[in-house]
Parts: C-alpha cells; structure tokens; sequence
C-alpha cells in the first residue's frame, strides 16, 4: 500500500507561530525581502529570508538574510560596515513578500552603489 506524499514541512525556528502560518513560502522556504529606506522610500535591495533570518531581523533591530548561493545566514554590513537598521518590516496582503524598512549606513549593494538599482534601467515603450 503507498503511502501518501508527506506535505513539505516548515523548519524549526524560534519566528512567531502567528507570523510562520501566514507566511508563503517558496519551494526552498523563503521569502522576498525587500528593502527600502525608511525616511526616502528609496528602494535599496531584495534578499531572501527563511523563518529563522526574519526572526533575526524582527529580534536583533538588524537586517538577517538566507544566501542562496552560501546557502548561509549573513547580516548586512557585518564585513562592510554597510549596516543596515530595522525600522520596520511589514508583510503583504499575500504573505509571500516581505517590506523592511531600515536605516541604511553607506552602500546597499555589494558593487559598492547606494541601491542595487542604479544605473541598471531597462528601455520600456509606452
């Protein structure tokens, strides 16, 4: 007799039971992050979290991401001083993305750049 498929499970983690059941998560268990400066609305990057790095950044008042490629846990600006404050996060109306809202100390971006924005804008037709 085959049994059936085991749904996917969530990994243990110290994140709100709350916040963990309304979350969406990717196939990996990750969520969009994006982040924006808090008093400019600039938007300065996108990383990823998994429960335990938002309920580092929601715990420690400093930004938490899961890096796919390391496949590790890495704060912003542990190595380059590139800091990054939580001034708040907030969920969308979906659950599958993520808004923190930091205090941004120097470069955002690993080439150095205040946002991983700049200067890469595509052409669009009207």
């Amino acid at each position: 007799m085959a049994s059936d498929p085991t749904p996917q499970t969530i990994p243990a983690s110290n994140l709100d039971p709350g916040i963990a059941a309304t979350l969406k998560r990717d196939d990996a268990g990750l969520v969009a992050a994006v982040i924006q400066q808090h008093d400019t609305g600039e938007v300065l990057m996108l990383g990823w979290m998994d429960d335990e790095a938002l309920h580092r950044t929601l715990t420690t008042g400093r930004v938490t991401f899961w890096s796919r490629s390391r496949e590790e846990y890495w704060r912003k600006g542990d190595t380059s001083g590139h800091v990054q404050y939580v001034k708040s996060v907030a969920m969308d109306c979906d659950g599958d993305a993520l808004l923190v809202r930091v205090d941004q100390i120097g470069a955002a971006c690993h080439t150095g750049t205040r946002t991983c924005f700049e200067g890469r804008v595509l052409p669009v037709s009207a």
